[in-house]
C-alpha cells in the first residue's frame, strides 16, 4: 500500500527534451570543464563524456535546475578523469577565448586589461581545485547559491562558506601575484 509519497523510481519524468535542458548549457560545460581540467583537449573530451552521460541517464532527470544538473555531471566527470590520471595541465589560459572583456581601441587599455586577466588566471590557477570550482561557477557561469549547491550536491550553507573562503583565497593569491609582478 503506497502512502502517496513519490519516490525516484516513480517520479514523473520531465516534460522536457534533452535539447531544451543540456544544449543550451554546452557553452558554460565547456567553460567549466576548461577551468577544472586546465587543458583544452581534456576538456573538450570530458564535455563529450558529460553530454553522453547525460543523455543516457536523462530519464533520470525529474525537472527543475537543468543547468545545474547538466553542470554536476560535467563536474563528476572532471572528477573522474582526474582521479584517473587523465589530467595532464598544459595549455595556457586563452585570454580571447575566456574574455568578457570586449577589446578597445585604445593600446594602453588593452595591456593593461592583458595584464589584469594574466594576475587573475595565475592567482586563479595557484588556488585549491574546490575553490577554483566555486569561483567559476559563481562569478564567471553565475550560478546563483542554489544552483551551486544543487551543482555540487551541498548544502546553501556549505556554498556559501566555501565561496567566502574562495574570494579569501583569491584576494591573498592576487595580493601575492600582484608582490611577485613588483619585485621583478
Amino acid at each position: 500500500m503506497s502512502d502517496g509519497r513519490v519516490t525516484k523510481s516513480t517520479a514523473p519524468a520531465t516534460t522536457e527534451s534533452f535539447d531544451e535542458v543540456v544544449l543550451p548549457h554546452l557553452q558554460a560545460a565547456h567553460r567549466l570543464a576548461h577551468w577544472l581540467m586546465r587543458n583544452e583537449h581534456d576538456a573538450e573530451d570530458v564535455v563529450q563524456e558529460a553530454s553522453l552521460r547525460a543523455f543516457r541517464y536523462f530519464r533520470t532527470f525529474t525537472g527543475g535546475n537543468g543547468r545545474a544538473w547538466f553542470l554536476r555531471i560535467v563536474r563528476n566527470t572532471c572528477c573522474g578523469w582526474r582521479g584517473h590520471g587523465c589530467h595532464a595541465p598544459t595549455d595556457s589560459f586563452d585570454e580571447v577565448l575566456h574574455s568578457w572583456v570586449r577589446p578597445t581601441t585604445d593600446p594602453e587599455a588593452l595591456l593593461l586589461q592583458s595584464d589584469d586577466i594574466t594576475l587573475i588566471e595565475r592567482a586563479m590557477r595557484s588556488l585549491p581545485d574546490r575553490f577554483r570550482e566555486l569561483l567559476a561557477l559563481r562569478e564567471l557561469e553565475g550560478l546563483s547559491y542554489r544552483e551551486l549547491a544543487d551543482a555540487k550536491g551541498i548544502p546553501m550553507g556549505t556554498v556559501m562558506s566555501g565561496l567566502s573562503r574562495a574570494r579569501d583565497a583569491l584576494r591573498a593569491a592576487v595580493d601575492h601575484e600582484v608582490e611577485r609582478a613588483a619585485a621583478h
